[in-house]
């Protein structure tokens, strides 16, 4: 079967998962809506996305109950119920681990954080493991401010290990890096449509990037990396993480 074909396979269990946020679906549901063994849908989902189907359909769930929390009245409990959760304990727990807040602080901040782990800034001169690069926009993209964060899978979900945030495109530098396998993540929103940087809205205009796997040992050397920002898809994992409000131009960063 052609990378083509199978792309398509995985766009349509991402609509269907759309569609059905609420309901049971199982793997062995996805892998008939695929027309796949489940082995080999598992694998090619992977393949395409970065994660896992089980995981994907989890980040859309609670991406919808980001939106609810925002965007309706509906109680916590209410939201719960609607992305597929029995227990509004656990859609809490769930919530908290992924976006960093609790669903009612979420809700009380409008989508977004009022600051942000850095980890130890460093100051450039005496950081081990440091890792500089560039994150670069298409002429056809509008420009804005980029979050960029470094995560231990390729799905931005949870608190970054290492972050930072950008004027704009360009260079960045983040230290300290502890050793393990990290991705870099990037979501950029333009200059005046910071609202949208919770993920709870239209993202037609959003812009992502990754980097990775980056293998990183004791004192390593890290080459610089290049980054190209592109529109984000379908078959990318939603931005589960909750961002700074820029608006209000403070940072919000804490070493």
């Amino acid at each position: 079967m052609t990378s083509t074909a199978i792309e398509r396979a995985v766009r349509k269990v991402i609509q269907d998962m759309h569609t059905n946020l609420g309901q049971d679906l199982t793997i062995d549901d996805m892998a008939r809506t695929a027309m796949f063994s489940k082995f080999h849908f598992t694998r090619a989902f992977r393949d395409v996305t970065g994660t896992s189907p089980g995981r994907f359909l989890s980040a859309l769930r609670l991406q919808e109950a980001k939106r609810l929390l925002v965007d309706t009245g509906f109680s916590v409990a209410d939201i719960s119920s609607q992305v597929g959760y029995s227990s509004v304990g656990t859609f809490s727990s769930r919530f908290k681990a992924c976006v960093g807040v609790s669903p009612s602080v979420f809700r009380e901040l409008g989508g977004f954080t009022p600051a942000m782990e850095t980890g130890r800034a460093g100051d450039g001169l005496f950081a081990s493991n440091v890792l500089r690069g560039r994150a670069t926009l298409p002429e056809d993209r509008a420009p804005g401010s980029c979050f960029l964060g470094l995560f231990p899978a390729p799905a931005p979900q949870g608190r970054p290990v290492r972050c930072t945030v950008l004027d704009g495109p360009g260079s960045f530098e983040l230290y300290d890096i502890p050793a393990g396998t990290w991705y870099v993540l990037v979501h950029s929103v333009p200059y005046g449509y910071e609202h949208l940087a919770s993920g709870t809205g239209d993202e037609d205009i959003v812009s992502v990037g990754r980097y990775g796997p980056l293998s990183v040992q004791a004192d390593t050397l890290l080459l610089p990396v290049e980054i190209t920002l592109r529109p984000v898809e379908s078959l990318d994992p939603p931005v589960l993480t909750a961002l700074l409000d820029l608006r209000t131009d403070t940072r919000g960063l804490a070493a």
